[in-house]
């Protein structure tokens, strides 16, 4: 029998790094807040998908008042973000049942394709975890900070071919990600496939999409503008 269907949308942080007054989530892209963009890419390829998102506690009305105003009626369950990413996915986590379906999505990632998120709901269904990854194509340096603040380099070196960054939406079965969010924190827990793999949840990876961009400087906003007008849906 399918799982049901949850995502939660992770958008409980201030966004330092782009600067300005306004969280990055919020920040207009095709002339809607960024989040708004992300939310509505997942309901329409997936439109049973049951919404949680996790905001900061001081914008939950401000994001309220947003959707009301803009008749963004997109049934969502709004949580309190927590210190840092790993406390604001515990949180939303409690609204999650066992036996279903959860991903969990970056709220500033909002140029996944419709196809993509619909083949990893597929997949998903049937492991009890899926990263979507991308090989990485920089070339890698290891390098050491010197007391004067200069970078020398350290003598080791990295075999590319074995490197991938992980993306999201990160998905899994709910009751095994509630059961490995029930350990203590870590700061090495930088994205729920970390904290599945700590709890020795066997972890499925599949190729992700190379303009899944995560927003979170100016830069990046330029390029997501780009993407944006350039690309068919």
């Amino acid at each position: 029998m399918e799982r049901k269907k949850f995502l939660i949308v992770t958008a409980g942080g201030m966004g330092t790094r782009m600067g300005g007054s306004v969280p990055k989530q919020f920040i207009q892209l095709e002339g809607k807040p960024i989040l708004r963009l992300t939310i509505e890419r997942f309901l329409e390829a997936v439109p049973d998908v049951q919404v949680i998102t996790v905001l900061p506690e001081a914008h939950i009305a401000t994001w309220r008042q947003y959707c009301i105003k803009e008749d963004f009626t997109c049934p969502q369950r709004l949580v309190k973000g927590g210190f840092t990413r790993f406390h604001s996915v515990k949180n939303a986590l409690a609204f999650v049942p066992d036996g279903a379906l959860v991903a969990v999505q970056d709220g500033v990632r909002p140029l996944l394709s419709i196809g993509k998120i619909r083949e990893l709901f597929t997949l998903a269904q049937n492991v009890p975890a899926l990263i979507p990854v991308m090989p990485v194509t920089d070339t890698l340096k290891v390098l050491d900070r010197k007391k004067d603040g200069t970078l020398a380099a350290s003598g080791e070196s990295i075999d590319r071919s074995r490197i991938f960054g992980a993306q999201t939406p990160q998905l899994f079965y709910s009751e095994l990600l509630k059961q490995a969010y029930g350990q203590g924190f870590d700061t090495l827990f930088t994205d729920d496939a970390s904290v599945a793999e700590r709890y020795e949840i066997p972890l499925t990876f599949v190729e992700g999409e190379r303009l899944n961009i995560k927003i979170t400087t100016p830069e990046d906003l330029v390029l997501a503008t780009a993407i944006s007008q350039s690309r068919p849906v």
